[in-house]
């Protein structure tokens, strides 16, 4: 990955991924509301390490403390985290950050990469795809907000389930081409 993205290109990969993956597969039931409203703040991080990564990380949760028309937010990392193994250390920090700073039970992290790789799956397993994104990213969403749409949808233990199936039906072919045009996409 590199450095020199402009953030513009690096949002707009991350909405055509979104809405071409996750919405339109319906992997998150309730991200096309938001997408729709534009209530999703991306930020497109410039961290070189952890510890830049985590100020953010901290950064990100304030705002969503202080501005309650931001329902979601997408911490994307187009020039670090290129490793799996180097992601998901910065997703286990984040996630000790998110209890020292006391705001389990208020937001809770999603995680994407490139590379994603669920434990006990192969790499090429096509249900990978169901978290494999165009950059590294941390997604944080409001624990209340996902209560109450959760309120509203039949079955939500299903959601994984059904997510690994259409992956499956679709095919690794199929998210490619999706991730290779999100590439692409211009702002």
């Amino acid at each position: 990955m590199t450095s020199t993205i402009p953030v513009q290109k690096v949002v707009a990969s991350t909405q055509y991924w979104l809405s071409h993956t996750v919405i339109e597969h319906n992997f998150c039931p309730f991200a096309r509301r938001e997408f729709v409203k534009k209530s999703i703040k991306y930020h497109v991080s410039s961290a070189n390490g952890i510890e830049n990564a985590l100020y953010e990380l901290a950064d990100a949760l304030q705002l969503l403390d202080r501005d309650s028309t931001i329902e979601t937010t997408l911490i994307v990392y187009p020039s670090s985290f290129d490793t799996f193994d180097d992601y998901l250390d910065l997703v286990e920090f984040s996630t000790q950050l998110l209890d020292r700073l006391k705001y389990s039970g208020t937001y809770q992290i999603a995680t994407f990469h490139p590379d994603y790789c669920f434990e006990g799956l192969k790499p090429d397993d096509p249900a990978n795809y169901t978290n494999r994104s165009p950059y590294p990213m941390i997604h944080l969403l409001r624990e209340a907000s996902l209560e109450r749409a959760l309120e509203h949808y039949d079955d939500p233990g299903s959601i994984p389930d059904n997510n690994i199936q259409i992956a499956r039906e679709k095919g690794i072919a199929h998210f490619e081409r999706i991730l290779q045009q999100a590439k692409k996409a211009s702002p």
